[in-house]
Order: C-alpha cells, then structure tokens, then sequence
C-alpha cells in the first residue's frame, strides 16, 4: 500500500534530496494521517455513543487529537519548502524539526493526561461495556494504526525526517494505548477484575517515554549536534581520493534542516605545487560534494613543505611525543622556525571534545615533553577541538 500511494502522488520518489519531493513526501503523509485518523474518529465515536462506552468515545478524542497532528506535520513540511529569503539566506528548513517538536510535546500532554484519567480510573473503578462490535472497532483500529506507524516510519526514514518519524511513534503508542483497552475490556469480561486504570496507567508511562525520546531527537539538530559518523567519513573519504591532497583537518558542518548542510575543512597540499592547479582541485572537490552527497563545502588551503626532510624528521619526533600523551590526539599545520639559540615548533594539536585534560595543561605538557626531548626546542601549540563524533581520520 505505501508504494502504491508514492508510485500514485509522487512523480520521481527516488530523488528524496530534491526538495520538491520531500513536501511532496510531507504531503503525502500528512493528508494520510489526517484522513484516517478522522476515518477512525467516526466510527470510534459512532460505536462508543452506541455502546455507552465512554473508554471507546475517550480514544475518539485521541485519534482527533492525532488528525491535528497530521496537520502540524503537513504545515511544518509547506513552512520548510519556503525558499530562502533576506532574512534567512540558509532556507527554512529547521521549521520541520520544529513541527516535530511541536508533535512531541502533543505525545507528552496526552501521556499526562491519560496518567490524571488512569489514577482517577484507579481510585474510582468502573465497569467497562463488552461488545463484540466494540472489540472489532478496536481490533480494526489497531491494525490501522499499525500501518500507519509503518507508513510513516518507512516515509520518515526515506526523506530522513524527524517529524515524520515522531508521527510514526505517536502512531505506534496509539496502537499500544487501544490494544491496553481492548486487553482490559477483555480482561474484565473473562476475570471480572478491573484492569482498566493500571493498563491506562502503564501506557501513559510508556506514552511519556517515548515523547521524551523525541523531544531529544527533535532537540539535538536544533541545538547544534555532532554530524553522524557516516557523513563525515564520505566527506573524509572523498577529499582525500583527489590527487594532490595530503590531509585534511578542521572539518565543520552545519545543519540548517533537511537537505541544507553546509560545510568547511582545511586540505593540505604541496606549497611548491602550481596554485592554480591547487585551486582547481578544490574547486573539483567542492562541486563533487556538493553533486554527490547535498553539502555545500568550502576548503582552505594550506600549503605544505614535502620537500624539506628536517620539516618532516621533526613532524614525526613531536606527533611520537603527542601520542605518548595520548592516542586520541593529533597534529596539523607543523612548521619550524629556526634561530640561532633555539628552535620554535608551531602547530595545532587536535584533541577530541570529551578530552579530559585541560587546555593550559595539555599546553604545559606538550611544553615539557618537546622541551625535554630536546632543550632548544620549544612548542608554540594552538590547542583545537574537534566538532565530528571522530578525531584523527588518517
């Protein structure tokens, strides 16, 4: 079913990175939700009205409360495809993450909610109405709503959307909260014992779990997170094939929504190489990124000696010293300047961002190990941190 519907509303559903077809994607499941989502609404109320089952007429309400979900989601995916503007150059694309936000914190009402209704339920059992139409209008709502978490899982994880996936677990707990009143309707008939409140009880823990969860996953990009390890591996791998590049370091990405990522590294290269055949390597390396994985990435050059072997002895004698403080860290931008007492060794060391030794430390023991190794050599270190999951790619 979920092919059919994207083989039927969506042209070319293979080229998720367009943004035209993600709000088409949006739409798409955005107008599914809302249809049934209402469809079950109706015949959730009908039978609850016609049972006198106020359990039945309550997930009514919950699947209404869905239906203005489904809005959320489709209006986050029309406020996202808004093109940039003066005022945002970089697009509006984060508005998505925001509609997913926006679901969560619903989740999470409804969780609280159903815990003020459950203790009440608790502290004031009732009996619950047993109809086979009853336990059918449950049971099919059930299997609808499973097919919409998978809908809308399979949807999210295509066009990689946290909204859409958040509509997906709010599916999923709504198929957990009705088959909880279907196992106490049951329950009750079969035992007599009134299970309703501490089922809805469970639930609601579970409902509020999962909201938190999202609120997470919804909250990270927003604040600022680390790329995930697989994109900056592809970017690693990918300027380092070019022939003529020698390392790269300070890699930076910025996210600013689905299908906006910018990006900016350092390549190293030979300084007695031809700037201008340098410059259109980079150019070559910019355009390849940005033609094979959406990331729009800028490069500085920074040009290196190869052909000085004191240059490179040294560079080897201080990265030796550096692992010997610690494998996780590593060195860039090493030169040498000579004098006729001392010798000053320049360079950045790059250290992860969970590096438990402190800057002026890490200073003063790399001051210590180089000065000890040899007296007339002294360390000029600019301490960088790294903004990726991973540290020394090399």
């Amino acid at each position: 079913m979920t092919e059919l519907l994207v083989r039927t509303f969506i042209k070319t559903p293979a080229e998720t990175a367009d943004p035209k077809v993600r709000q088409q994607y949006g739409t798409l499941a955005g107008f599914v939700g809302i249809f049934c989502n209402l469809l079950l609404c109706a015949g959730k109320f009908a039978a609850g009205m016609l049972f006198g089952s106020v359990a039945i007429a309550a997930d009514a309400v919950n699947n209404l409360s869905d239906a203005s979900s489904s809005i959320v989601t489709l209006l986050g995916f029309k406020l996202a495809a808004k093109p940039a503007d003066e005022d945002h150059p970089f697009g509006h694309a984060r508005i998505e993450y925001l509609s997913g936000l926006t679901v969560a914190v619903m989740i999470i009402v409804i969780g609280v909610e159903l815990i003020k209704t459950s203790v009440d339920k608790i502290l004031h059992p009732e009996a619950v109405t047993f109809s086979l139409l009853s336990v059918a209008v449950l049971v099919a709502s059930i299997l609808l709503k499973c097919w919409m978490a998978t809908f809308n899982r399979s949807i999210g994880k295509r066009i990689c959307s946290a909204s859409l996936e958040a509509t997906a677990a709010d599916s999923r707990n709504d198929v957990v909260a009705t088959g909880a009143v279907l196992i106490a309707t049951i329950a009750e008939k079969l035992t007599g014992l009134k299970l309703d409140g501490w089922m809805g009880l469970a639930v609601a823990a579970f409902i509020l779990w999962s909201g938190i969860g999202i609120v997470k996953d919804t909250v990270d990009p927003l604040l600022g997170e680390a790329p995930d390890e697989e994109l900056v591996h592809t970017l690693h791998h990918k300027i380092m094939s070019y022939e003529g590049v020698l390392g790269m370091h300070d890699l930076l990405v910025h996210d600013y929504g689905p299908g906006r990522r910018f990006a900016s590294a350092h390549v190293e290269m030979s300084a007695d190489a031809d700037v201008m055949v340098s410059h259109d390597i980079i150019d070559d390396i910019e355009r390849a990124v940005l033609r094979d994985t959406g990331v729009q990435l800028t490069l500085h050059f920074d040009p290196i000696n190869v052909n000085d072997t004191e240059v490179a002895d040294h560079r080897a004698i201080v990265l030796q010293l550096i692992k010997g403080i610690s494998e996780e860290l590593s060195i860039h931008d090493f030169r040498m300047v000579n004098g006729p007492q001392h010798t000053n060794l320049i360079f950045d060391i790059l250290c992860p961002s969970n590096f438990k030794m402190g800057e002026a430390a890490l200073k003063e023991e790399v001051f210590r190990c180089i000065h000890e190794n040899d007296p007339t050599h002294f360390a000029v270190v600019t301490v960088d941190h790294s903004f990726t999951r991973g540290n020394d790619l090399d």
